[in-house]
């Protein structure tokens, strides 16, 4: 692998200065991409990856490495059309990791501006390489690999190098999940179906249609659409989310096989104890997984019971019971509370004071709720040791959670647990669920997970893979550098909030690299360097601008 790695060390780049001495000099903007590439190659994560990509090429003109990095590249820009590529090359921060074995920025003889010249790999250019690898090369190589090869790369190899890097959490929280990804309705997306919704987005059948009047089916809508499948890993704090497995197939296709078949992967791959706990809707209700999970894997399931189940009946008989202890279940402060005002400047202290007031006024004017919507007290039992469900061959514990509302009416729906729980606290784990539902919400609405520019079947999953993949990623770095107040934001916002406005002066020297201010170089330049050093600077600044100069001979027209 052709992959040369430099450190960050600031001081020994400035001690080499003094002396005039330096390999290589540029100027950078997207230090955050940088050091993001910078990490997963120091760390052997990109190494690996590629080594276990499942390529389909007998021949490797391109390094594996570069095409993994390129579409990781494009995920971390939201872009997903290949023709985006050199636009992202060109503004991204990707180069600067590799640099100065990959690329340098020069001056377009003929353009107006600077360019990239690249080295390029194979050597069958007519003209002189402004990007690492053509747009087509991704686009192809992409759309060759094998949809289902894919997923199980990501399922299987990408995971052992998590497993290796120490990704998992020691409380093993993992959260199942089946989701639709529409597509317009046009049948050459390969392997879609049309399916009949309603205003929810839930499909429904024809028996469901014909119970419902005729307000409710005019909302309907038939939608062209795939499944999506994922386990998602987190903890009790949510301070992380990264996803272990993804399978896509049509959207017709029974969701709660496909969910245990990837429970079956991860634990094949990651070994046992890794996922103690396994959080899953109603729509994954099966005996017989459910116990395949606890004794053969060691796995507990929190899932709700369907109210036509015999569990339903016979546990909420057992709840009506005087013996049965109820627990309180105290509402979470609302997140406005916590926020610790003293930290804010005194302008923005008084506004939010003001803001509130106004607030708490408006509330008192409007009317109240009606009784019926109005909760007003939560609480919470459990009863051990449930074996009426036949097809599940494992002790359960039900949950009950109970709802009073201020017209006087309760409402209560029941949780599975394969171990013993303390009733609150099962039911605050399995808010989680609901917690990690902004998860999908950020990748279909701010990452454009389910905006396809392509109806071939590999490329739809080769779109959702590496999306997931960048997130992933993103999210290790993220949590490596000590900044977990970025984790629960979208790609989107970490870029803005990471990504310095100023542009910086990369430095290197003997495989190591400092990042300079424009002014602070600027100063150093004037006065913390002498004549001497200044001077052998200079020289080495003017040869390497006539190096430079002379690497675009033969340039593709601008």
């Amino acid at each position: 692998m052709d992959l040369v790695i430099f450190e960050e060390n600031k001081p020994m780049v400035l001690k080499a200065l003094e002396n005039g001495e330096f390999d290589y000099m540029e100027s950078a903007n997207e230090v955050f991409e940088a050091d993001f590439f910078k990490y997963i190659g120091a760390r052997r994560i990109l190494e690996g990856i590629a080594r276990s990509y499942p390529t389909p090429r007998r021949k490797e003109e391109v390094p594996l490495w570069l095409y993994i990095a390129s579409e990781l590249s494009m995920r971390l820009h939201g872009v997903h059309s290949f023709n985006a590529f050199p636009t992202v090359v060109r503004t991204g921060g990707m180069l600067n990791a590799f640099a100065p074995k990959v690329n340098h920025a020069v001056e377009h003889p003929d353009a107006q501006g600077m360019a990239i010249a690249c080295k390029g790999f194979n050597g069958k250019n007519h003209y002189d390489r402004q990007t690492p690898c053509d747009q087509d090369f991704l686009r192809k190589l992409a759309k060759d690999t094998d949809a289902e090869n894919l997923m199980r790369w990501f399922n299987r190899d990408i995971m052992k190098i998590f497993r290796e890097q120490r990704f998992f959490d020691p409380q093993g929280i993992f959260i199942g999940d089946g989701s639709y990804l529409f597509v317009p309705d046009n049948p050459a997306y390969e392997g879609s179906v049309r399916l009949l919704f309603d205003e929810n987005n839930h499909p429904v059948g024809k028996e469901t249609v014909e119970k419902m009047t005729d307000a409710q089916k005019v909302r309907c809508q038939w939608k062209r659409c795939y499944k999506m499948v994922t386990l998602l890993h987190t903890n009790a704090k949510l301070e992380f989310f990264v996803f272990v497995a993804v399978t896509v197939v049509a959207g017709k296709d029974n969701e709660c096989p496909l969910l245990y078949g990837l429970v079956k992967q991860f634990v094949e791959t990651a070994g046992k104890g890794v996922m103690k706990k396994l959080i899953l809707d109603r729509g994954f209700l099966d005996g017989k997984e459910i116990s395949t999970c606890k004794r053969e894997y060691g796995i507990d399931v929190l899932i709700p019971v369907r109210k036509n189940m015999d569990i339903y009946a016979d546990a909420m008989a057992l709840f009506k019971s005087p013996d049965v202890q109820w627990v309180s279940c105290e509402k979470e402060a609302p997140r406005e509370e916590k926020r610790p005002l003293r930290f804010r400047p005194v302008p923005v202290r008084k506004r939010e004071q003001k803001r509130q007031a106004t607030l708490k006024e408006r509330r008192q004017e409007q009317p109240p709720p009606p009784p019926g919507t109005t909760v007003i007290k939560r609480e919470a039992a459990a009863i051990d040791h449930f074996t009426s469900w036949s097809t599940c061959t494992v002790p359960l514990t039900v949950i009950a959670n109970r709802e009073h509302y201020a017209d006087g009416h309760q409402d209560t729906w029941l949780l599975l647990s394969t171990e013993s729980m303390y009733a609150p606290a099962a039911r605050q784990q399995y808010h989680l669920r609901e917690a990690t539902e902004e998860r999908y919400r950020q990748l279909k609405c701010f990452a454009d997970l389910s905006n396809f520019t392509s109806r071939a079947f590999s490329l739809v999953v080769n779109q959702v893979v590496f999306t997931m993949l960048a997130y992933n990623l993103l999210q290790r770095y993220l949590l490596r550098n000590e900044r977990q107040e970025y984790t629960a934001k979208t790609p989107l916002t970490i870029r803005r909030q990471l990504l310095p406005a100023a542009g910086y002066i990369i430095i290197y020297h003997a495989n190591y690299y400092g990042l300079f201010g424009s002014l602070e170089f600027a100063e150093l330049l004037t006065m913390g360097l002498n004549e001497e050093a200044r001077k052998k600077i200079g020289e080495k600044c003017r040869r390497q601008r006539r190096e430079l100069s002379g690497l675009l001979t033969n340039p593709r027209p601008p």
